[in-house]
């Protein structure tokens, strides 16, 4: 009787407002944004500190980039597509060529840190409008979506960044056990 009790009771408050179902809290794309990209840096980073030095130059293939130039097209995509949004923010400069190991890493950094910037100039209201600097291969598009194209773009090149240290005996951040 006194669950019935308080089962009748807890769906009253819900009916009422009082109580609101987890279901039913409050989202935001600007925030859904933000967090995903906080991640995605923490998981590039990580990667990028995967290898050594001395393997930066690593290619399987003669046609492909290495291991830091990969690095480095991230950092230079991130810089073009946040561009676009049209923030405030300064993009950061940086050596397209570089080949220290922590010249490269602290180029994709900076240019996560500028999407951050961005992004926490942005509302959601901003985000489904359209991105004024939308590059002509994406066509019209919202800024949310030259951002999920952003997040699909690095998450692609994580994936052959991954090839890249399986070759090198080196394991994935993602794939380590705790």
């Amino acid at each position: 009787m006194k669950r019935t009790l308080f089962v009748a009771a807890l769906v009253g408050a819900v009916l009422a407002g009082a109580v609101r179902p987890a279901s039913a809290q409050a989202v935001s794309i600007q925030a859904d944004v933000l967090k995903d990209w906080t991640s995605l840096k923490d998981t590039m980073m990580k990667i990028a500190d995967a290898l050594p030095e001395d393997k930066f130059t690593y290619k399987a293939t003669p046609a492909e980039r290495n291991f830091g130039e990969q690095i480095l097209h991230i950092a230079q995509v991130n810089v073009m597509l946040i561009g676009a949004l049209g923030g405030k923010a300064t993009a950061p400069k940086f050596d397209a060529k570089a080949t220290k190991k922590a010249d490269i890493v602290k180029a994709m950094a900076d240019t996560f840190d500028y999407g951050t910037a961005v992004i926490k100039e942005q509302t959601d209201q901003t985000m489904t409008a359209a991105a004024p600097a939308a590059p002509p291969f994406l066509g019209p598009s919202t800024r949310a979506r030259v951002m999920y194209g952003l997040v699909g773009h690095t998450w692609d090149i994580y994936g052959q960044m991954v090839v890249y240290l399986r070759l090198n005996g080196a394991v994935p951040p993602a794939s380590q056990r705790p």
